[in-house]
């Protein structure tokens, strides 16, 4: 899959790419036996830890969980709650376009600093955007008041 190095929206760089192996090989062990379509996420924290997640679906299929956000399960698992997301990467085996569905992209919101990389396949090649331009106007309860 080509990338999209030469667009505005953000460079590909070594680190980036190795979280995108490593998105690419959780993607295998996806359990995705209704839809086959396999994907992974790598996230990687501040300090530098990496944490994978890959999609499993359920015959009920509004209870399938994305990879994305069993990566970030996981990363609270092992972390806590004040983890904080540097870049993540999304990867998929089927060869077709994936970015982070809304779901996804609202929960990250929580954990992620707004200028942090996501690198995902789009129908173009291998896209690098902001999170901010993924997800410009996340649901935040700083503006409701009723969060510090």
């Amino acid at each position: 899959m080509r990338t999209t190095e030469d667009k505005p929206e953000g460079t590909m760089t070594p680190e980036l790419e190795a979280l995108l192996q490593s998105a690419h090989e959780a993607a295998r062990n996806s359990y995705s036996p209704y839809s086959q379509f396999k994907v992974g996420a790598a996230l990687r924290l501040a300090g530098g830890a990496m944490v994978t997640g890959t999609n499993v679906e359920n015959v009920s299929y509004g209870l399938t969980i994305c990879a994305e956000r069993a990566a970030l399960v996981r990363a609270v698992a092992e972390f806590g709650p004040e983890i904080r997301i540097e870049a993540v990467a999304i990867a998929n085996l089927n060869e077709a376009a994936s970015p982070p569905c809304g779901a996804c992209r609202q929960v990250l919101a929580e954990f992620i600093a707004p200028d942090a990389p996501v690198v995902f396949p789009a129908s173009d090649g291998v896209r690098v955007m902001a999170f901010s331009d993924v997800l410009p106007l996340a649901f935040d309860m700083k503006l409701t008041g009723n969060r510090d």
